[in-house]
Parts: structure tokens; C-alpha cells; sequence
């Protein structure tokens, strides 16, 4: 038996998402292994598929006794919830979010600062009603 060279941190994420978007149609976890190059085995795949699906990278469907999955509005925005998804899980994770958001602010371009100052002005009608979660709120705070 040869050892295969490890992936890198979210290589098979990337991998299937590019799978799914060079997809006309739904994949299962079974037509995405065979795509995949490798000996990746079938749960492997069903679990990374799950964990993208609970990022809302992906959607599925029943399709018999599995799912399909496909992509939740295209490439850019399945990366773009996954990294929404990495971060809340970085403010999650007990470390001092204030530190955490003023070291991403810090960090931004002007363009990204003025386009995130517009985003937490406006009033977002698409964004479900936060749920507080162990005394800290999650989402904007209601402007009085």
C-alpha cells in the first residue's frame, strides 16, 4: 500500500465544489467520488458533502434512499458561505471577539471598509431574525 500525499486544510471542499459547478446536474456523494480523482472512500465524501451542505455551500434533494447535491448559487457564493461559516465559527470558538472583528476591520481595504459599513446600515429583509445563543447575541443588534 502506498501513502497518498495529504491534503491541504479545505483542499477537498474546493475539490467538490469544482465538481459541482462543472455539473449540469444534482451529483450524489457516489458520482462525486467517481469524479474526484483518488481512492476517496464514499463516507468521506458524504461527510464533507454534509458539512458543506451545513455551511449552505450546497443544497440537496432526495434522490431515492440519497441526496444530490448542488451548488447554492454558483461557485463564488458557495466559497462565500464557507468563509462566513469559518469565521462565525472563529467568534464562536470562546476567543475575545472583539479582537477577532476589530483584527479583520483592521485589515480591510477602504473599499471593503465603506461597503461594510453600508451592509450593517441597511436593513436586511432576506436575513432571518438572529437567535441569541448563550447570552450573546447572533447578527445586528436592532438599531433604536
Amino acid at each position: 500500500m502506498g501513502s497518498r500525499p495529504a491534503r491541504s486544510r479545505g483542499a477537498l471542499e474546493r475539490e467538490i465544489i469544482a465538481c459541482l459547478v462543472a455539473s449540469t446536474r444534482p451529483m450524489t456523494p457516489a458520482e462525486v467520488r467517481d469524479e474526484l480523482a483518488g481512492d476517496l472512500a464514499y463516507t468521506t465524501v458524504m461527510t464533507t458533502l454534509s458539512r458543506l451542505h451545513a455551511k449552505n455551500a450546497i443544497e440537496r434533494v432526495q434522490q431515492g434512499r440519497a441526496y444530490a447535491y448542488s451548488l447554492t448559487g454558483g461557485a463564488e457564493r458557495a466559497r462565500a458561505n464557507v468563509t462566513a461559516h469559518q469565521m462565525v465559527k472563529l467568534l464562536d470558538d470562546g476567543t475575545d471577539r472583539a479582537a477577532v472583528l476589530a483584527r479583520f476591520v483592521d485589515d480591510l481595504e477602504p473599499d471593503d471598509e465603506k461597503l461594510l459599513t453600508e451592509l450593517l446600515q441597511r436593513p436586511s429583509a432576506a436575513a432571518p431574525p438572529a437567535e441569541p445563543s448563550a447570552g450573546r447575541g447572533r447578527g445586528r443588534r436592532a438599531k433604536s
